[in-house]
C-alpha cells in the first residue's frame, strides 16, 4: 500500500487533494494559507481537513520508520524470513506491528529465559505437543542441581510456554477483541483518602462499559488515580478470556496431563502477562481518545474566546478588583498605551467609597474615558456595582471582563518587557483593559492552556495540546486579518509565514520608517523572503493605504485580476469597491482561467463587498442579577442571569457574577436531546437560567435552560 492509498483510506478524502496538500505542506505552506488561497489545488479543503492530512502524513512516516526498524532488528538476529518480511510490509496497524515484533524484542531476564537457561525448553515442547506422554516421568529426566524437583521442572516449562502464548499474535488479538467488545472501567476509593478525595465522590464506587465511558469520566478517574485517591482498572471477565485462549491453544485430542498443564499455563499467561499488557494498551488508547476529545473542546473554547467581539479603539479605564489590597486602576489611550495608574479602596476593610468615587470621576473626565473594563475575579461583582452607581460613569459603557490568565501575563517576560517599571497589579489591570479593547491581541500573549477554558488541560498529552492550541491561535489570527501598522510582534508572530523573528523585524522597521502605506513595502523588512511574503501578505491589512486592496483579504497575487474587474465594471479599484452593486454585477465565470477557479473568484468578490470588516462584531455590555453577591444569595427556583465562560462535553459553566460558577449540565440545556453542548451554547453567550440545586458545602450551583 502506498502513502496515497493509506491516507485516502484513513481520511476518506480524494487522493489528488491529499497529494497536492502534502506537496504544499512539504514546501512550507501554512494551513491557513493553503485553506484560504490554494482552493483550486486542494479541492477547497478546509483547515480541519488540511490539519488532518498533516497529522496523518506524520503518522504514516512514523509507521514506515518503525517498520524499517523492526525489519532491520529481526534481520540482524538472522531470523527474517521472506514470509515474515511480507507480513510486516503489509501491516498497517501499530498494535499488530508490535505483536509481530514482540517475540524478537530484546528482553531483560524473565522467568522464561531463566527456565531456558536451566535447559527446560525441550520439556516445554513435550507439553506443547499435547500427546499422552507421562509428564512426571518426562520431567524427571530434566532434574539437575538447578532443577531439583519435578514441580520445578514443570513450572519452568510452563513459564516458557506462558511467554510463548503472550508473544503470539493470535492470542493477543483474541484478548484484544474481548477487551474491545466487553471491557469495563472501574474505580474504588482508597479508604484512608476519603476526606481528601471528596471532589471525586462520584467515582468512589464506579463501573462502566469502557466503550461507552465519556472522555471526561475517563480523564477524571485517571487523574484521581494519579493523585492517589482511587484505584482504577480496565478489565474483562477472566473466565471468558481463559476460555477464548484455551480454544486457541488446547487441541481437541490433547492428553489429560498436557491439558491440565496448559490450562495452568494459560491462566498464568493471562493474569501475569497478557491481561496487564492489553490493559496498558487500552488505557493508552482510551486515554489518547479522551485527550483528543478534551483537546477539541479546549480548542473550540479558545477559538470562541479569541474571536470574541472587541470594543475597538476607545479610551479605556481598566480595573483589577480586590478587597484588602484595593482595586488597581489604569487609564489607557485608544491604542492601549498606559497613561496613568492608581489604587482605590471602595470595599472592606477600608471602605473609602467617597474618595474612590471622586478619583474615578476625575479620571473619566481627565482622560476622556469612553469605556470601563472590570475584571470578573475576586470583588469583581462588588466593584461593578460600585462603578455603576457613580454619576460620572453613567455616560460610559461598563463591562465585566473575563480575567482568566491575566495573572499569568502579569508575571510573564512579555509583561516585564512592556512595563519594566510597574508591578504585577498594574500589568494585570492593563491586561484587563486591553482585553476589552481587543481580546485577540491581548490573549496571544498568554500560554493558551493558562487562559482557563476547556477541561482537564493539565491531564492531557501536553505536546498534542500545545500543537492544537497553537494551530487554533494561528487560525484565529489569520481569520481576523491583522492591522500591519498597529499589531504587536506577539500577534504578528502568529501570522502565516512570519514567526517571532520576522515579526520583531516588522515592528522595528515600522518604528524606524513609520507606518506602512502599501503591502509591497514588507519585502524590505529584513529576512522577509519571497516565500514568507507570499504566505503572510493576504492576512495583513493596511487601513487608508495607497491601494484599497491592502485593506482586504485579496492576496496581492490577484491584484491584477481585480484591476481587470475594475476596468470592466468601473473606472478604477476605488470606485469598484465603493459601489456594491457593481461588485455584485460581476459575472464570476468571466474570470475563470487555468490558474484561477470559481472558489478564488468567489472569495475575491466577498472581500470586495466588505473591505476592512472585522468578522468579530462589537463588544456588548451585560448586567448580572441584582441582589446576588454570594452563593448564599442563590436560591433553588430563582432565575439568574449569567454569561457562559467555559464549555465542556458534559455541560457549560456560567459566570453569574459571584466567585462560584453555575453549571448547566448537558441534560439541562434543552427540552430536546443535546448531543454536544457546543450545538446549543457558545462562549460569552448571555443566558437566563433557572437554579435547580445549590450545594453550599461543595460550592456547586446547578442551572437549567429547560422550559
Amino acid at each position: 500500500m502506498n502513502y496515497l492509498d493509506y491516507l485516502a483510506n484513513t481520511l476518506s478524502l480524494p487522493k489528488k487533494s491529499i497529494d497536492n496538500t502534502i506537496q504544499l505542506l512539504e514546501d512550507g505552506a501554512s494551513i491557513p494559507f493553503i485553506s484560504r488561497y490554494r482552493k483550486e489545488v486542494t479541492g477547497s479543503l478546509d483547515e480541519v481537513q488540511i490539519a488532518d492530512i498533516s497529522k496523518a502524513w506524520k503518522d504514516y512516516n512514523e509507521l514506515i520508520k518503525r517498520k524499517e526498524f523492526v525489519i532491520q532488528t529481526i534481520q540482524e538476529q538472522g531470523k527474517l524470513t521472506p514470509a515474515l518480511k511480507n507480513k510486516i510490509d503489509n501491516c498497517w496497524e501499530a498494535n499488530i506491528l508490535e505483536d509481530i515484533y514482540l517475540p524478537f524484542k530484546k528482553k531483560r531476564k524473565t522467568r522464561a529465559t531463566i527456565a531456558k537457561e536451566k535447559g527446560l525448553s525441550d520439556l516445554a515442547e513435550i507439553i506443547w505437543r499435547q500427546d499422552n506422554t507421562k509428564l512426571e516421568r518426562a520431567a524427571k529426566t530434566f532434574l539437575n542441581k538447578d532443577v531439583q524437583t519435578i514441580e520445578d521442572a514443570l513450572q519452568g516449562a510452563r513459564d516458557i510456554l506462558a511467554e510463548r502464548i503472550n508473544e503470539g499474535a493470535p492470542a493477543r488479538e483474541r484478548v484484544r477483541k474481548l477487551f474491545r467488545n466487553t471491557a469495563w472501567i472501574e474505580s474504588k476509593l482508597v479508604k484512608k483518602k476519603k476526606d481528601e478525595a471528596i471532589k471525586y465522590k462520584d467515582y468512589f464506587d464506579y463501573k462502566e462499559s469502557l466503550k461507552r465511558a465519556a472522555a471526561h469520566r475517563i480523564l477524571a478517574v485517571f487523574r484521581a488515580e494519579k493523585e492517589g485517591f482511587l484505584k482504577t482498572k480496565i478489565t474483562v471477565e477472566e473466565d471468558e478470556a481463559l476460555h477464548a485462549l484455551e480454544r486457541l491453544v488446547i487441541q481437541r485430542n490433547a492428553g489429560y496431563e498436557a491439558e491440565d498443564q496448559l490450562k495452568r499455563t494459560i491462566k498464568d499467561a493471562y493474569n501475569r502477562l497478557l491481561q496487564p499488557s492489553i490493559e496498558s494498551e487500552f488505557r493508552k488508547e482510551y486515554k489518547d481518545k479522551a485527550d483528543v476529545d478534551a483537546i477539541s473542546v479546549f480548542v473550540e473554547n479558545l477559538k470562541q474566546l479569541l474571536l470574541a467581539a472587541p470594543l475597538g479603539s476607545k479610551s479605556t479605564l481598566g480595573i483589577d478588583p480586590g478587597f484588602r489590597s484595593g482595586c488597581k486602576v489604569v487609564c489607557l489611550d485608544k491604542q492601549g498605551s498606559l497613561q496613568y495608574n492608581t489604587t482605590i479602596f471602595p470595599h472592606p476593610p477600608q471602605n473609602n467609597r467617597q474618595e474612590a468615587e471622586a478619583r474615578i470621576s476625575n479620571l473619566i473626565a481627565k482622560y476622556k474615558i469612553e469605556a470601563i473594563a472590570i475584571g470578573n475575579g475576586t470583588a469583581g461583582k462588588e466593584t461593578y456595582a460600585f462603578v455603576k452607581r457613580i454619576p460620572a460613569a453613567s455616560s460610559v459603557e461598563v463591562y465585566m471582563v473575563n480575567e482568566n490568565g491575566a495573572s499569568i501575563y502579569s508575571a510573564s517576560e512579555i509583561a516585564r518587557k512592556e512595563f519594566p517599571d510597574y508591578d504585577l497589579t498594574v500589568r494585570g489591570a492593563v491586561s484587563i483593559g486591553r482585553r476589552l479593547m481587543d481580546p485577540l491581541s491581548e490573549l496571544v500573549k498568554i500560554d493558551p492552556k493558562s487562559i482557563g477554558v476547556g477541561q482537564y488541560q493539565h491531564d492531557v498529552n501536553q505536546t498534542k495540546l500545545k500543537e492544537n492550541l497553537t494551530l487554533c491561535v494561528e487560525s484565529c489570527v489569520n481569520a481576523v486579518g491583522i492591522n500591519l501598522n498597529t499589531a504587536s510582534e506577539h500577534v504578528l508572530a502568529y501570522v502565516s509565514g512570519l514567526g517571532p523573528t520576522i515579526a520583531k523585524n516588522i515592528v522595528e522597521y515600522r518604528n524606524e520608517h513609520g507606518a506602512f502605506t502599501k503591502i509591497e513595502t514588507l519585502k524590505k523588512v529584513p529576512r522577509m523572503g519571497a516565500k514568507s511574503f507570499e504566505q503572510c501578505a493576504g492576512f495583513l491589512r493596511i487601513r487608508d493605504g495607497v491601494n484599497p486592496l491592502d485593506n482586504t483579504g485579496v492576496h496581492p497575487e490577484r491584484y491584477s485580476l481585480v484591476k481587470k474587474m475594475a476596468k470592466d465594471h468601473a473606472k478604477n479599484i476605488e470606485q469598484l469597491i465603493s459601489d456594491k452593486s457593481k461588485v455584485q454585477a460581476i459575472n464570476k465565470h468571466d474570470y475563470v482561467s487555468e490558474s484561477v477557479g470559481l472558489p478564488t473568484i468567489h472569495d475575491i468578490i466577498n472581500e470586495l463587498l466588505k473591505p476592512g470588516l472585522d468578522i468579530r462584531g462589537s463588544a456588548k455590555t451585560f448586567d448580572f442579577t441584582e441582589g446576588v453577591q454570594s452563593i448564599e444569595d442563590v436560591k433553588t427556583g430563582m432565575r439568574i442571569k449569567g454569561v457562559v465562560n467555559n464549555i465542556t462535553k458534559f455541560g457549560a459553566f456560567v459566570d453569574i457574577g459571584i466567585k462560584e460558577a453555575g453549571l448547566i449540565h448537558i441534560s439541562q440545556m434543552s427540552d430536546s436531546f443535546v448531543k454536544d453542548p457546543l450545538e446549543v451554547l457558545k462562549l460569552n453567550q448571555e443566558v437566563n437560567a433557572k437554579v435547580i440545586e445549590v450545594d453550599v458545602q461543595r460550592k456547586r450551583i446547578s442551572l437549567s435552560l429547560k422550559s
